[in-house]
């Protein structure tokens, strides 16, 4: 083992390193396979239940009328995350997409948005005209008003009940950091929020972006109060075989009005052809526990690692997990890029190549991004990527397999030795 470790670039001092962090670890991990054996068990009653088929499988084309397979796929989540329905669809392009469009579908002009968890994702801020860009909410006249989170991540429920008013109409909840440092939201406390927000304005749509979080928990926050529930194929709960979508699962009033957006007034969820792609969206979502679980564990061996080297991780080494995202705090561009370069050399896919900064679409400064994947973009395979700016912190997540996850976290600290950014033993 260790041979095949030292070929792929692994020296004796860093492969040690790492069995000695794992050796803390094998508790928190059988506690994650729990977890995942449960969520298994329940995709597979929601299978079973809606009694999935081999014609399901095939597909259609043109307007996609009378689509079985697309329409008990989406029987299946609805069943899965305890809705009155959903929407799941190759159309929708990415998570932000979905997001948008559960907003833009929702809200009408005079309406406002209220987050309560601080600043959304990066590329929601063009959605919603924190930046300025065509089309987006403020176009329409949608205001936004934004509560951010106390010094210790705790919610200001002073500031929000001051918040919401008479034009609240949707509440958005980001489950994950983002771009931030700050730690993710159990769905206990998604729940709490909600609670307290309908006990203020009971007719309030709760969005909660769900993105990086499905399958971390036994529950989704859909069980504790959420109206909607949105995140993208690509991540958690296509398992590493979706090559593209996304779904938005909630009440039949708020996925009947994406649905309407998506396609057009009048027809909705009758149309969309799934092209051939409902294979891959079944057995992903089918494989989507374990390969959650996987994640996991490389997710808390990162922490683990880089906490034990002196760095600032979020959650920490000891935390529980709400999302399968790990930040670590560098405080320079050239720790950023160095773990970056690890990761894509430790990848199945364009290891060759060397990963740089660049101007990405939706942000407002450069992103680095490694991800050498099956699915370009993909990020429930391993991935890393972050800002170029203060606090200089990456973003590491995904790995369909633990031990890949395992390789790239270990190719990680590889390169920011090899850079002489860190230094161990």
């Amino acid at each position: 083992m260790l041979s095949l470790y030292e070929k792929l670039g692994i020296s004796r001092q860093t492969y040690d390193f790492g069995a000695e962090i794992l050796k803390g670890l094998k508790s928190r991990f059988e506690t994650i396979d729990e977890v995942a054996e449960y969520n298994q068990l329940k995709v597979l009653q929601a299978m079973q239940k809606n009694q999935v088929s081999e014609a399901c499988l095939l597909g259609t084309t043109g307007y996609g009328y009378n689509d079985l397979g697309r329409d008990t796929l989406e029987a299946v989540y609805a069943d899965v995350f305890h809705t009155e329905d959903a929407l799941v669809r190759p159309q929708i392009t990415c998570g932000t997409h979905a997001l948008a469009l559960a907003l833009m579908s929702n809200l009408r002009p005079g309406d406002e948005l209220l987050s309560p968890v601080g600043k959304p994702y990066d590329t929601l801020e063009e959605v919603i005209g924190i930046r300025p860009s065509r089309g987006s909410l403020a176009e329409y006249g949608i205001t936004y008003r934004q509560v951010d989170l106390l010094p210790d991540g705790a919610f200001d429920y002073e500031e929000i009940r001051k918040a919401i008013n008479d034009r609240t109409k949707l509440v958005t909840i980001q489950r994950s950091k983002g771009y931030q440092t700050r730690p993710t939201l159990s769905v206990g406390r998604i729940g709490e929020l909600i609670a307290f927000v309908k006990q203020i304005k009971p007719d309030v749509i709760c969005m909660v972006d769900n993105c990086y979080g499905e399958f971390v928990e036994t529950i989704e926050p859909s069980d504790v109060g959420a109206d909607m529930v949105v995140g993208s194929l690509i991540k958690n709960p296509g398992g590493g075989l979706a090559p593209i979508g996304g779904y938005i699962a909630g009440k039949k009033e708020c996925v009947e009005n994406a649905a309407y957006r998506l396609t057009s007034p009048g027809l909705g969820k009758e149309v969309g052809a799934s092209l051939g792609i409902l294979p891959d969206f079944y057995q992903g979502l089918f494989l989507a526990p374990t390969v959650t679980a996987s994640a996991l564990k490389g997710a808390i061996f990162a922490a683990n690692i880089y906490e034990k080297l002196g760095f600032a991780v979020v959650p920490n080494g000891t935390e529980s997990r709400h999302d399968i995202i790990q930040a670590v705090t560098f405080g320079t561009a050239e720790g950023v890029e160095a773990f970056c370069r690890g990761i894509q050399a430790a990848a199945p896919v364009d290891s060759h190549v060397t990963p740089e900064p660049w101007d990405m679409p939706g942000y407002d400064a450069k992103v680095i991004m490694a991800a050498g994947a099956f699915v370009s973009g993909s990020s429930i395979e391993l991935s890393a990527d972050g800002p170029i700016k203060p606090p200089y912190a990456v973003y590491f997540q995904g790995g369909l397999t633990w031990p890949h996850a395992k390789f790239g976290i270990l190719k990680s600290l590889q390169s920011l030795i090899d850079g002489k950014i860190v230094e161990i033993g």
